[in-house]
Formats: structure tokens, C-alpha cells, sequence
């Protein structure tokens, strides 16, 4: 297991390296793109199958023992992440190769998309504070270079906001680092749920909770936080939007859902009261953002924010169903918002637009794309037997079981909105005429689609499928969920498997 825990960092890290060495050889970085994701796809999966079999692992690096060495750990929450990290990395992947123009190639996309996989998992993996505040640096820094790439000024525009907001998002982090260490005198996180337990400045703890809060809310997009979101995240070329929506905002809900049940505890009344507040008017707030749009990718960038409110609905009710539903949600609405994003970008191939007003006709000429793109947003919408379906019916089962009815109405409200915005794109760029003569659209395209490359299809696909077979096999996904929410709200386990012996 010492070696699976690491791989989901080394890998990216070497294909990256490796396709340094290669600047100049075009060839050689997009065959070496597939190896890498394709590896940590695999190890990911093998990284699952050990913590499924044999419990919560750790690993101290360079022999050091904890609490005062460099630290990973994997329990199931983890290693369920990691996986959606190889997946969203393998299907991305492939799907660049049909889409990212060669100057962007040129100017280093493959390694810094490798990059940013590491700084990823690296985060879902780490079981210490201040590296987890590394491994978001190194997001960042790989997010903000792949966010600018191609220098386009709308590019330039959302990428001021994007790092401006994320920035004082790291100097809040840091700060709280520090406040923490000054508090506990270790920042090794299951050391720090050990030391926390019985504090005696359970205040000062509770503002440093606070001050997490923000940070990860920053990152996660959450209200009243996200404005940078919308602002960003359309910008780049789609695969970029795609791995950014897939997985960026979910480290953030990954670090709050992790901290909020292992280290900050104590006062669990009033952050995960503040938190279900949050979590309400995240909802609400991303949805009505979508319902005014009227540009494809800036729609599903508010859906991004919308669609996080249901993640910390679970943690702010703080029960075993309800945190089993976060993470079959967070695995859930990564792949659909993910096939969503895609198969904009097929569209845009297509007609050359992200504008619904000029977009329609799709229908007919590419009804297999016009599924593709209505499975994903049904299954996000919560239309059974689709994996949000399910998803949703947890957590509102959850909510109901907590009598937390308001929450609950908020939901159940947000989710017929969000198929009122599905259904906007639907009638917009599939179902309407395009309003051009016969045989040519409003831009000049034929009637006939054209030739789409299988490395477009393929992912958009794969990920659609996904979200059928999560719905129609929902049971052993639970079954997965459920034993990793039994692990989060066991912080005695982690404890053991981190430090050993007793706690």
C-alpha cells in the first residue's frame, strides 16, 4: 500500500516531467498524456480496492513517525476522490486531443493539465494541514497557467478574478495555519482531532473553524463567495472548463467535509448550523444565476455553484445518511457536470457558438448528441432512474429524518429550477429552428453535422453512461457511500490508522 498511496502524485508528476523533456515533439507529449492518465486511472482504482479491503491506510514519508513527519493517508472519503480524479483526468485527456488547438499545446497544456492532477489527488491524500495548503498552491498555480493559455482577453479578465479571489483565499488559509499551530502545536490532522477534543479555548477554535470556512468556501464557490466562479470559468477552451468544474470546487468541499468532521467537531451546533445556511442559499442563488443566462458554458458555470449547496447540505446535517449522500452526490455531479461541459464543447465544434439565442436545429441533424447532452442534465435536474436521482432523494431523505424542512424545501424547489435551466438549453439549442434558409443555419454550417472526432465522442459518452449506470446500479454505490460517511464520523479509526495505538 506505501506505493499505491503515493502513485496518484508520482505519476502525474513524472508524465509531466517526462513531457518537459519532450517540449518540441508534439507527438510524443500526446502519447504520453494517455499513458500517464490512463496510469492514474488504474492506480486509482487499485489505490480503491486496498482501502475497500484492508480499511484506512497511512504512510510516513522518509521514515519519519507522525505527527512530525510528511503524512498520506486514504480512507475510503479519500480514495473515492482520488478515483474521480482519475476519471475526470482520463476523460479529459482524451477528449483535448481532439479539441486544444496546437499553440496552446506548444505553450506547455499537456504538462500543466498533469500538474494540476497531481496537486489534485495530492490534496485528497495528504494527511496534514499545511501540505494540504501546498497542494492547493499547486492547483492554483497549474489552474491560474491553463486558465490564461492562449492570452484571449476574456481569458485575461476571469483570470484576474479567478486569482485575486483565490489568493486571498491562500492568505486566509495561512493565516489559520498559523493560528492553529499556535493552538494545538501540531498540524498533523488526526494529532490535531486528538489534541482539539478537549481544548481549553474552545472559542479561539472556533474562530480558526471560521476562518477555514472562508478559505474553502472561497475555493468551493460557495455563497457569498462564488462570484468569481462565473466570472472564470467559461473563458478557457471546454476541456479546461470541464476538469476545472470535475474537480476544482470539490477539493474545496473535500477540505471543508474533512475538517469539519474530523479536526472541528467541538462546536459542531454552530459552524454546521452556519453551514446549512450556507448551504441553502448556495442553491439558490447558483440556480436563479443559470436561469438568467443565456450562454451555455457561463449557465452550467452558475449550475457549479447551484450544485455545491446539495454537497454541504450533508455535511451541515452531520448524520451518517446525510454525509453518505454528500459523497455519492460529489461523485455524482462531477461526472454529469462534466458530460454537460463536454458536450457544450461538441456543440460549440458544431455551430461555432456558446450562444443559445443563435444556437437550434441540433435535433435533427445530431440526435445522438442531443441525448447525450439530455442524460447528463436530466440526471442533474434529479429525474429518476438517473444517478441524481438518487442523490438527491438522500440527502432530502436526510433532511427529513433531521427535520431540517426548510433545507429540505429548498432542495426540492432548486432542483425544478434546475430542470426549468436544462430544459432552456434543450428548447434553445436542440429543439428550435435554427431560423437559417433550408440547408444552412444561422452561421453558415450545413444541415449535416460535421465529422466529429471519436476523441470528443468518446469521453462525453463515457461519462453520460455513467451517469445511467450509477442510477440504475445505486445500491452498491451507497453501499460504498455509506461505509465512507461510517469512516468520517469514526474519527477513532483515522486516528488509529495515523498514529497508532490508542487515541
Amino acid at each position: 500500500m506505501r506505493l499505491l498511496l503515493t502513485l496518484p502524485m508520482l505519476i502525474p508528476l513524472a508524465t509531466a516531467t517526462a513531457m518537459l523533456s519532450a517540449w518540441r515533439r508534439r507527438r510524443a507529449q500526446r502519447a504520453l498524456n494517455l499513458i500517464g492518465a490512463s496510469l492514474l486511472f488504474v492506480s486509482s482504482l487499485a489505490l480503491f480496492a486496498g482501502v475497500w479491503r484492508r480499511g484506512i491506510q497511512a504512510e510516513q514519508i522518509g521514515g519519519w513517525p507522525a505527527p512530525f513527519g510528511i503524512t498520506f493517508v486514504a480512507d475510503l472519503f479519500s480514495a473515492i476522490m482520488v478515483v474521480l480524479a482519475g476519471l475526470m483526468g482520463l476523460a479529459v485527456a482524451v477528449y483535448s486531443l481532439a479539441s486544444i488547438d496546437a499553440r496552446r499545446e506548444a505553450f506547455g497544456y499537456w504538462p500543466l493539465l498533469h500538474i494540476l492532477l497531481m496537486g489534485v489527488c495530492g490534496a485528497f491524500l495528504t494527511g496534514d494541514i499545511f501540505n494540504l495548503f501546498v497542494w492547493f498552491e499547486v492547483m492554483l498555480i497549474a489552474s491560474f497557467a491553463l486558465l490564461t493559455l492562449g492570452g484571449e482577453r476574456a481569458q485575461i479578465e476571469g483570470a484576474v478574478k479567478y486569482v485575486t479571489l483565490n489568493l486571498f483565499s491562500s492568505a486566509i488559509f495561512l493565516a489559520a495555519t498559523g493560528l492553529l499551530y499556535g493552538v494545538a502545536g501540531t498540524l498533523n490532522m488526526a494529532d490535531l482531532a486528538r489534541q482539539l477534543r478537549n481544548t481549553a479555548s474552545p472559542g479561539l477554535a472556533t474562530t480558526i473553524a471560521l476562518l477555514f470556512l472562508i478559505s474553502f468556501g472561497i475555493k468551493a464557490a460557495v455563497f457569498p463567495l462564488f462570484f468569481w466562479l462565473p466570472a472564470s470559468y467559461h473563458t478557457p477552451p471546454v476541456a479546461v472548463t470541464a476538469i476545472f468544474s470535475g474537480l476544482l470546487t470539490k477539493v474545496g468541499v473535500y477540505a471543508m467535509i474533512r475538517v469539519f468532521t474530523l479536526i472541528f467537531t467541538q462546536g459542531a451546533g454552530f459552524t454546521h448550523g452556519l453551514i446549512l445556511w450556507i448551504a441553502g442559499l448556495t442553491m439558490i442563488t447558483g440556480v436563479l444565476g443559470a436561469a438568467a443566462q443565456t450562454e451555455f458554458r457561463r449557465l452550467l458555470s452558475f449550475h457549479i455553484i447551484s450544485q455545491i449547496g446539495y454537497a454541504l447540505m450533508g455535511l451541515a446535517l452531520f448524520t451518517p445518511p446525510a454525509l453518505a449522500g454528500s459523497v455519492f452526490f460529489l461523485f455524482h455531479v462531477s461526472v454529469a457536470k462534466a458530460a454537460l461541459f463536454l458536450t457544450s464543447g461538441v456543440v460549440y465544434k458544431l455551430r461555432g457558438t456558446y450562444d443559445l439565442k443563435k444556437l437550434g436545429g441540433l435535433y435533427q441533424p445530431a440526435p445522438g448528441l442531443a441525448v447525450l447532452f439530455l442524460i447528463p442534465a436530466l440526471s442533474l435536474a434529479g429525474i429518476p432512474p438517473l444517478s441524481g436521482f438518487w442523490a438527491k432523494f438522500a440527502l432530502v431523505r436526510a433532511g427529513l429524518e433531521s427535520g431540517e424542512y426548510a433545507i429540505v424545501a429548498t432542495a426540492l424547489v432548486v432542483g425544478a429550477l434546475t430542470l426549468f435551466s436544462m430544459t432552456k438549453i434543450w428548447a434553445e439549442a436542440f429543439w428550435k429552428k435554427s431560423g437559417a434558409p433550408d440547408g444552412v443555419d444561422a452561421h453558415g454550417f450545413g444541415s449535416q453535422p460535421q465529422r466529429l472526432s471519436c476523441e470528443m465522442l468518446a469521453p462525453t459518452l463515457l461519462l453520460a453512461a455513467l451517469s445511467v449506470i450509477i442510477g440504475l446500479l445505486a445500491e452498491p454505490f451507497f453501499d460504498v457511500a455509506a461505509r465512507a460517511a461510517e469512516q468520517l464520523l469514526n474519527r477513532e479509526e483515522y486516528i488509529r490508522a495515523v498514529l497508532g495505538g490508542g487515541s
